[in-house]
């Protein structure tokens, strides 16, 4: 290791590259240079904050892999990741080995086994911005002078928003002549951004967030589900639930476990944070996160935008839907194969011409389990779920569009695309799954049918959420717990890779 040889800048330890076969020696190593530089960062502040005076810009940067391959050969053509596109040089930043360290020590393991190439660490040339440095607890910036806050962007690197893009996700990118070919979807540092949006926008850390995600739109979903996780934290076993977690990092460990270091941080929050989360955690990260998005597709992209980064094996959409055919009734369920996509917060990314397909994993999981919590079968099972198209509209207000005279009108829309329930985020989070590789689904109840005259009444619509959202809840975390036992390459299905794919799950 030694110093980076720039008069104008300090800018740490510099890790050379170096070459492992191992993926736990390679994921230490990356750790080691993380953390190297992470701490040259933290320290420069505080004594920057301290009021001593700098003489040079302070940098140090991300931790990086590579593989270089001469061949397509692989293991095994069925996998849907872990293998490179083709003969050439591939890299990616990392960052928060301790975070990421299972994921990145799978992607590690395949590459290795698939490839059967060395993997090289070393020092990236992609500075850390000073913000992402910052423990969780650290507020440093906040009691500089406005004179020292503004000196400081001359002395440390800040967030640039040009290393953040989604051209990788987007199919958009394309390297610089002679600069390497992304292993990841995602940069070290769009990573970072995202993590520090989830603390934001949902009250807890990043760290508490499970490989299984619920979405909905409505609250009585949230309470049902704190109900629930408290529940079994009374419980002294039974299953595998250890903890559940509530927004301001509240962690209430299930009976008999004892609280761990940090746990006593977490404090009740004044006000709940915009997409709050709640998290019902396994050992292994399987468990189960559930955000209340709110209504409407904007909060939809923006979580799920932040969520991806952290590579879950599946979301899925239960919330409440306009029922669209005369046959349907209050409290049926919409079982979605297709999307309308009128959301437009996604028109740039992923253009309306890109089908977005159902995922015969996470549909049959769904379907079955309505099947066992509902007790129904065959045609009994169809009279209260069907399968269908789900339109999503950016437009709280569809049913006051003009319904003659005009040339498209919403009602013909929806017949012509055979949609048989709308909502505002569905098609939102299936699209964001899409794009970002991350496995979907959606199963809906119908809370109203404005077509046909029957619309949201205060005692009705009451009445019918404490009768429909515990059997819905229950739907959902039976279908996670049908989804954690499926073979994960199976989980992420081929679907979801484009033609030049990157390894990277």
């Amino acid at each position: 290791m030694r110093k980076h040889h720039n008069p104008h800048a300090d800018t740490g330890l510099f890790v050379a590259p170096a070459r492992f076969d191992d993926p736990q020696a390679a994921l230490a190593q990356a750790r080691l240079i993380y953390e190297q530089s992470v701490a040259h960062l933290r320290d420069s502040l505080q004594r920057f904050v301290a009021g001593e005076a700098f003489t040079q810009r302070v940098r140090a940067c991300y931790p990086f892999v590579r593989v270089h391959t001469d061949t397509v050969a692989r293991a095994d053509s069925r996998l849907s990741y872990g293998f490179v596109a083709g003969p050439g040089t591939f890299e990616t930043t990392l960052t928060r080995p301790e975070l990421f360290e299972h994921y990145y020590a799978e992607q590690f393991t395949l590459l290795l086994q698939n490839h059967g190439v060395a993997l090289e660490i070393g020092t990236s040339s992609q500075p850390i911005p000073v913000h992402f440095s910052l423990a969780e607890h650290d507020h440093l910036e906040g009691s500089l002078t406005p004179e020292r806050r503004k000196l400081m962007r001359d002395l440390f690197d800040l967030p640039d928003l040009a290393a953040m893009d989604d051209g990788i996700a987007n199919g958009t990118h394309e390297p610089a002549p002679g600069e390497a070919l992304p292993l990841a979807l995602f940069t070290a540092a769009r990573v970072d951004y995202s993590l520090h949006r989830l603390r934001h926008y949902t009250g807890t850390l990043p760290e508490y967030f499970q490989n299984f995600v619920l979405f909905t739109n409505y609250a009585f979903y949230i309470d049902e589900f704190v109900r629930m996780g408290h529940a079994l934290m009374a419980q002294d076993g039974g299953h595998e639930y250890i903890a559940f977690v509530e927004p301001g990092n509240v962690v209430t460990r299930r009976k008999g476990l004892a609280a761990q270091p940090g746990d006593e941080l977490g404090v009740i929050l004044p006000r709940l944070p915009q997409m709050p989360a709640y998290h019902l955690i396994r050992e292994d990260r399987s468990g189960i996160t559930m955000v209340n998005i709110g209504v409407g597709p904007a909060n939809a992209k923006t979580i799920t935008d932040h969520i991806a980064v952290l590579r879950p094996h599946a979301w899925l959409m239960l919330g409440h839907c306009a029922g669209l055919r005369n046959s349907q009734a209050l409290g049926d369920y919409v079982l979605a194969h297709g999307y309308v996509r009128e959301d437009h917060v996604l028109d740039e990314d992923l253009p309306l011409w890109v089908p977005i397909p159902p995922l015969a994993e996470v549909q049959q999981a769904l379907e079955t389990a309505v099947e066992e919590v509902t007790q129904l079968q065959g045609y009994e099972l169809k009279r209260i779920m069907r399968t269908g198209t789900v339109a999503s509209t950016d437009n709280r207000n569809w049913e006051l569009l003009p319904f003659r005279g005009q040339a498209t009108t919403p009602e013909r829309r929806f017949s012509q695309s055979r949609a048989i329930a709308l909502d505002m985020e569905s098609a939102t989070i299936a699209a964001n799954g899409f794009r970002f590789r991350v496995p979907y689904g959606t199963l809906l109840c119908v809370s109203d049918k404005p077509l046909h005259g029957e619309i949201k009444l205060p005692g009705m619509a009451n009445h019918f959420y404490r009768e429909r959202v515990d059997q819905h809840l229950k739907i959902g975390i039976r279908a996670i717990e049908l989804l954690r036992q499926q073979r994960m390459d199976q989980l992420h299905s081929r679907k979801l890779r484009s033609f030049a794919e990157v390894a990277f799950q």
